[in-house]
């Protein structure tokens, strides 16, 4: 690789800071601009980053949705992966209820309306797994209330109900009004962030349930990957691994941070910071082998909901020179 420079697009979380204040350092030969693009919200350099790249291939590595990355494989489009993976949540900490709900289990939400943002968006697709691989229930039994348009176009199973709500409806305001029973989002609406809308999560004790599942599966179930098109890939063989190496910095940088104990304005933020150490070590492995198992589980929840026509082996989805990472 000599005189290349590559546009990096993604979210402006606090492990990517150290690629916007410039101090992480590319391989000798490439150049790097970080572009901060949204998904949904406008950031400094855009929006629509899932879109742009699945569409266009606008930039030359983006972070991108796990879920729609699966589809776009299974359909053949031009992408591939480096396992990078910028984004996780449990879905435990999304799923929603009102605040004086009689829903207290997630069995209680069978034959309930639930309220997603799109059907494949990855936090839908973890949400839908998890009740029914975890907690015993089908999915199917459940009807779907979606906000957003797919990425990637699917037919839904036959007999799942999904309805579609008016553009600009806000599902908080449905739940307020017993319109919905429930909300599983990554970026629940501003009426229950702000508490205009009284909401609590469906686990009341959503913590321990966290660590329960952690301890479990041994990970944090993966939102995003970092994607770039099968023709750079196949044209500069070496940048997947100088890709992991500039992100494996930005985590060692980003880490550094909390040496500070007033880095964070939370006035218990290095608090925070060394009880996630005791409980969950490193919860941010990057590399193929040690993110088999969380990818397995993805390609398995795709499959049952419809989104993808087989269980393809994880393998597939990223550059072949990264698979013994």
């Amino acid at each position: 690789m000599s005189g290349l420079n590559i546009s990096i697009a993604m979210d402006r979380y606090d492990r990517h800071f150290p690629f916007f204040d410039g101090t992480v350092k590319a391989p000798a030969g490439i150049t790097y601009t970080a572009l901060q693009v949204g998904q949904s919200d406008v950031l400094r350099d855009g929006t629509d980053r899932h879109g742009e790249m699945i569409n266009n291939r606008r930039y030359d590595v983006a972070e991108f949705s796990m879920s729609s990355f699966l589809m776009a494989i299974d359909r053949g489009l031009p992408l591939t992966g480096v396992p990078v993976f910028p984004r996780r949540l449990f879905s435990q900490s999304c799923m929603f209820v009102r605040a004086d709900s009689e829903i207290e289990t997630p069995k209680d939400l069978i034959g309930k309306r639930v309220g997603l943002s799109s059907f494949q968006t990855t936090l839908s697709l973890l949400a839908k797994g998890d009740l029914k691989f975890e907690y015993g229930v089908e999915w199917e039994q459940i009807k779907w209330l979606l906000t957003t348009n797919e990425k990637v176009q699917f037919d839904p199973k036959p007999g799942v109900v999904i309805d579609r709500a008016a553009k600009g409806t806000d599902l908080g305001d449905l739940l307020d009004k017993g319109e919905i029973d429930a909300i599983f989002m990554p970026h629940p609406p501003i009426s229950v962030m702000s508490g205009r809308v009284k909401t609590r999560r469906l686990f009341r004790d959503t913590p321990s349930e966290e660590r329960r599942y952690f301890a479990k599966y041994g990970y944090w179930p993966i939102m995003h990957i970092m994607a770039m098109s099968t023709d750079l890939a196949a044209r500069e063989p070496q940048l997947a691994e100088a890709i992991m190496q500039m992100f494996a910095q930005a985590h060692e940088i980003s880490d550094e941070f909390f040496s500070d104990p007033n880095w964070s304005r939370l006035p218990s933020g290095r608090h925070f910071y060394e009880q996630s150490k005791a409980e969950f070590g490193n919860p941010w492995p990057n590399g193929f082998t040690a993110n088999k198992a969380n990818l397995g589980q993805f390609i398995k929840y795709s499959h049952d909901q419809g989104l993808i026509s087989e269980c393809f082996s994880p393998e597939r989805l990223f550059v072949e020179t990264t698979l013994g990472t």
